[in-house]
């Protein structure tokens, strides 16, 4: 007996959903036909790839190695669907982003939808960690990273690079200042982003450099919340010069001496680059750059 995409689609949909009942709904077809599906597929091959806990399903090795594939599977399904969709006409369909933050992001979306408005654009945010991930999962077709790569399965374009600075509240002696050094801010209080962070990493890295090192009394998982924790006069902030948002209580500090950059760049997938969406999005990203003074 073949097993053909059907059975693949329908193992995809339990996997995804977590049971027979919500993968029926999804698919629009019958539970027995989900469990004879399954069945069928594990029968087949002689492999169980679902545990099932009542109403609720786990997955085997067999099933979480499969539901990798499933997933690039499904991608590939949809995006071949765009294409033949879109073919003589505009482009149209979702798009996922995927980004560090959302100043870059909102402004390459603006272009990208004014040359495309048929497409809708979903954004998530997160730091450079989890975006990554994003993409290797197949939860996001694009990302904005800030970071240079160096993995084999990804393909990216440089976009700009920006001047990590720090911040400080206007009770702060440092208030009135428009730079400060190296040895002054090594046993400071920060507020720095989780580890995840590209611009934290980025600021540590060149301090360690320096042979100074920094403890922070609070980490916080948003720009948003760091702002404010510096507001609070809880400490120094980090930041790159471009996502600081002027407030009449904060103020940014340049670091004399070497400059802290980080690199922001836009990046899919190698054998995703063929997406339709995905290269009208990079084309639009490069058409931006070359209006960059």
């Amino acid at each position: 007996m073949a097993i053909g995409f059907t059975h693949l689609r329908t193992f995809h949909a339990v996997a995804e959903h977590r049971g027979f009942t919500a993968a029926a709904n999804a698919l629009g077809i019958g539970q027995p036909t989900v469990t004879t599906q399954i069945k069928e597929l594990e029968q087949r091959y002689s492999v169980e790839l679902l545990l099932r806990r009542g109403r609720q399903v786990e997955l085997t090795d067999a099933g979480l190695a499969l539901l990798e594939i499933t997933r690039r599977m499904i991608k590939l399904h949809e995006e071949a669907d765009e294409l033949l969709n879109s073919h003589g006409r505009l482009l149209r369909g979702q798009l996922r982003l995927a980004a560090v933050g959302p100043f870059h992001a909102t402004e390459m979306i603006a272009a990208f939808r004014q040359r495309y408005p048929s497409v809708r654009v979903n954004v998530m945010l997160g730091n450079s960690e989890q975006i990554l991930a994003s993409l290797v999962e197949l939860r996001a077709d694009v990302a904005i990273l800030a970071h240079g790569m160096d993995d084999p399965r990804m393909h990216s374009v440089f976009y700009r690079k920006h001047q990590v600075v720090v911040f400080v509240n206007h009770q702060h002696p440092w208030f009135h200042r428009d730079s400060v050094g190296y040895e002054e801010l090594a046993g400071q209080p920060f507020v720095l982003r989780e580890r995840g962070s590209t611009t934290r990493h980025a600021f540590e890295s060149a301090m360690q450099a320096s042979g100074l090192t920094i403890e922070p009394v609070l980490e916080i998982g948003s720009r948003e919340g760091v702002w404010k924790a510096v507001e609070q006069g809880l400490g120094i902030g980090v930041v790159a010069d471009f996502e600081f948002v002027p407030h009449p209580n904060l103020r940014t500090l340049r670091i004399s001496g070497e400059t802290i950059l980080t690199e922001y760049r836009v990046a899919c997938l190698q054998d995703r680059c063929n997406s339709a969406k995905i290269r009208a999005f990079l084309s639009v990203v490069e058409d931006m750059k070359a209006h960059i003074s």
